[in-house]
Formats: structure tokens, sequence, C-alpha cells
């Protein structure tokens, strides 16, 4: 049985992204239901709603869900106690330090998983006891590696140092990306940016659709002396471009970027001043479809492409 499936009791080895504005329990209980993994992003969240959100999912699927927890926000001990304290028992980690959590939650039954973009913290998370990786390429939406590494060259390189179960993220938009993921190394696949443009999707409407209008070279990664991150280019986005060109510092950048950028542009729909985190496979998202039939096209083409390359002969 496949490593993925098996570790979290799920039918396919699809994980959905906790994306944060996107990720509610709508999504995670739509995405769980189809025979993935849903996420229930907390970043977005104070601990009140991500309580309510645990509890609304619970009520809407029988299957695993999890967490997403980023661990550079100030809340995330209250985070974890709810978590613990509605009995969740899958935790993806990232932007932080796996050693921090990893043992409470592992001592409370709780399957941990931790996202990187580099072959060093994969190292770090095995060592911190973590169950799986979420080895992150450059082409995801969102913050992103200082690396740069693109997805079909990160997997091979952390496959080769670990020994637990792989997750690749990174421009994974369909059954092919997913089976070529698989022959890289790795167990199963993480998707963001599919999802953000789902019917779910607790984005706004907006800006599911500048997701399936962007175009090829639509996005960049910008704030590279904070935290890089990936954004459709808007007015926003070519203000920051302009401030880098220009030498600003990081203080600079940090008070252009200011406070809930990312909330006025994906979730309130501000096209304009908003951050719209979004990776490069947006280009080939064309239409807004449930998270249920995004599962079902990927599994497909999956099986589709599986047997093109058995038949395909030198």
């Amino acid at each position: 049985m496949n490593r993925i499936c098996n570790l979290f009791n799920i039918k396919y080895p699809i994980i959905q992204g906790g994306m944060i504005w996107c990720s509610g329990w709508e999504l995670a209980s739509a995405v769980s239901n189809a025979g993935g993994l849903g996420l229930i992003g907390s970043g977005s969240m104070s601990p009140d709603i991500l309580k309510q959100h645990i509890q609304k999912c619970k009520n809407a699927t029988d299957k695993p869900f999890g967490v997403n927890v980023p661990l550079l926000y100030s809340h995330t001990d209250e985070h974890i106690n709810i978590i613990l304290e509605e009995g969740v028992k899958i935790v993806f980690t990232s932007a932080g330090n796996p050693k921090k959590y990893t043992s409470i939650l592992k001592e409370n039954g709780v399957t941990v998983v931790h996202v990187v973009a580099n072959v060093k913290f994969a190292k770090k998370c095995e060592e911190a006891g973590v169950d799986a990786i979420v080895a992150e390429g450059f082409e995801a939406g969102g913050h992103n590696g200082f690396e740069e590494t693109t997805t079909m060259c990160l997997i091979p390189q952390v496959k080769d140092t670990i020994s637990i179960p792989l997750i690749a993220a990174g421009g994974i938009g369909s059954g092919q990306a997913m089976i070529a993921a698989m022959a890289l190394g790795a167990n199963g696949v993480q998707i963001g940016s599919l999802f953000a443009a789902s019917a779910e999707s607790s984005a706004h409407e907006n800006f599911k659709h500048a997701i399936i209008e962007a175009s090829e070279g639509d996005t960049k990664l910008v704030f590279k002396k904070i935290i890089p991150v990936r954004l459709i280019k808007n007015k926003f986005y070519h203000k920051v471009r302009e401030a880098e060109d220009m030498g600003s510092t990081q203080e600079e950048l940090k008070d252009l970027l200011g406070r809930g950028r990312a909330k006025k542009g994906m979730f309130e729909g501000n096209l304009d001043e908003g951050e719209l985190e979004i990776g490069q496979v947006s280009s080939r998202i064309h239409k807004i479809k449930t998270a249920e039939e995004i599962i079902k096209d990927i599994i497909s083409a999956y099986k589709k492409t599986k047997e093109e390359l058995i038949n395909t002969s030198f």
C-alpha cells in the first residue's frame, strides 16, 4: 500500500495545501470526503475561529483531516492547545523549527508532517521525529524557499537523504505532474493552487477568477530580503518590485507590506492592493471546479498516464 495512504488512512495520496484565507472547514472536509487529506489552514485564523472550523469539519466529514500550523505566528501555542483539545490527529507544520512542537504532538497521538524547501531542513525534520516531510519546490505559491530549487530537483535530493515518507509540493496541478513527482521518489503530493480556485475554497471570487485568468509568467517571487513569496503581478506587486530595484531595506519593505495585505487580496478580493499568493501552475487552471472534481480528474489522468508509460517501448 502507498506509504502516504497508509500513514493518514486515506484513499488517494493527495493532500490539500493548508493555505491562508483559502483553506477553511468547507474545503478541508470536501477534500477528505473525496478521498484525499483536507487541511484547515490555521495561519489566517484566531484561536476561536480555528476551534470553530475544526468542529465544523468534524461534523462535515467522518474521514481523516488535519490542520496546517505555520510556526511564525504569535498565537501558535494557543492553536496547538486547541488542536489537542479537539482531538485532531494530523498536523502539518511550516515556517519554523519542527523540534518545538513535534514531541508534544506525538505524545498526544498526533501524526506530524513538516514542510521544507531544502535538504538541510529535511534532515533536521527527520532528526526531530516527524512522521513525513513535504518538500516544496520553487514553483509553489505563497511563501517559498530562499534557494529557489525547483520541485524536479528538490524531490530526488531530499529522497536520497531521508527514510520517512516524502510528499512533493510546488507545481503539482495534474495527474501527470503527480506521477512525475512519484517517479522522482515522492510517496504523495500536496496541491495548493488548484484547491485555492475550487468551489469550496474560502478565497474571494475575485481572487479565484484572477487565478483562472493567469497566464504563463504572471506570477513572480518578491520580498526575498524578508521571506520570499510568489504573487500574481498586480499594482501592489509592481510597487514592491520598484522598491526592491531601488535597493529598499528590509524595514522599508516591511513598511510597504504593512499588515493584512494577504487578507485584502485573497479574502476581500482587492486585486490591486492585495497580495495574491498563487503558484506557477495557475497558468494551467482554467475553470473553478469542486474538490471532488479536482481529485477525480487528477486520479483519472494519473492512471491514464501510468498505463501509457507502461505501454511505451524504446
